[in-house]
């Protein structure tokens, strides 16, 4: 589980452009600057993997990554704040739409919420929007390093109640730490077991 052999396989600009569905997926995604990059090299355990910016909105392509040839982690183009034009936002919201609905072998997706922060609205609206269309997804908390741990807690409670002034209950969550690699073995076994799953006759 420690080690990972990971392989880049390609960007691509649309879902159908994608690799043959002969993995299962795992797609990853968030607000902008919400740490996915740091996240993403962390479970990988690779420095420079995903690139790390500081630039909201670097990822702007559907990015491929085989995992010990047996599943691909998807990395998304972030929503939100990324600097480009109201034209190129719609396109990649476009982009992202076709991909989470119409994937038959994406598994699950892996919702980034930066644990700083309130729930805010647009990362409300994409919870609502996988919800209401039937799509399995689970919750990770990033930058849990930079709180103490009762205003972690605290903040994780506000964001939680937040949730379910909408939804009936909460879906699976993750409290991760790129700097700390908290979260790792977690996530990484809860894809092992729908992976198990899957393979099982």
């Amino acid at each position: 589980m420690n080690h990972l052999d990971v392989e880049f396989v390609g960007s691509y600009i649309s879902e159908s452009q994608c690799p043959p569905t002969k993995l299962p997926e795992y797609a990853f995604i968030g607000r902008s600057n919400v740490g996915k990059s740091s996240l993403i090299n962390m479970l990988c355990q690779r420095k420079n993997m995903a690139r790390v910016s500081n630039t909201p909105g670097k990822t702007q392509l559907i990015n491929y990554f085989d995992v010990n040839k047996v599943w691909y982690l998807v990395d998304l183009p972030g929503y939100g704040y990324a600097k480009v034009s109201k034209k190129q936002r719609a396109k990649f919201e476009q982009m992202i739409e076709r991909y989470l609905s119409l994937r038959r072998s994406l598994q699950c997706t892996f919702v980034l919420l930066d644990s700083r922060h309130p729930l805010q609205q647009i990362d409300q609206e994409f919870i609502n929007w996988m919800g209401e269309h039937g799509l399995p997804f689970v919750i990770v908390f990033t930058k849990t390093d930079k709180l103490k741990e009762k205003e972690l807690a605290d903040n994780i409670e506000t964001i939680n109640q937040s949730l379910l002034a909408q939804w009936d209950e909460l879906p699976q969550q993750f409290i991760t730490s790129a700097k700390s690699k908290k979260g790792r073995e977690e996530i990484l076994s809860f894809i092992t077991e729908i992976n198990q799953k899957i393979a099982a006759p």
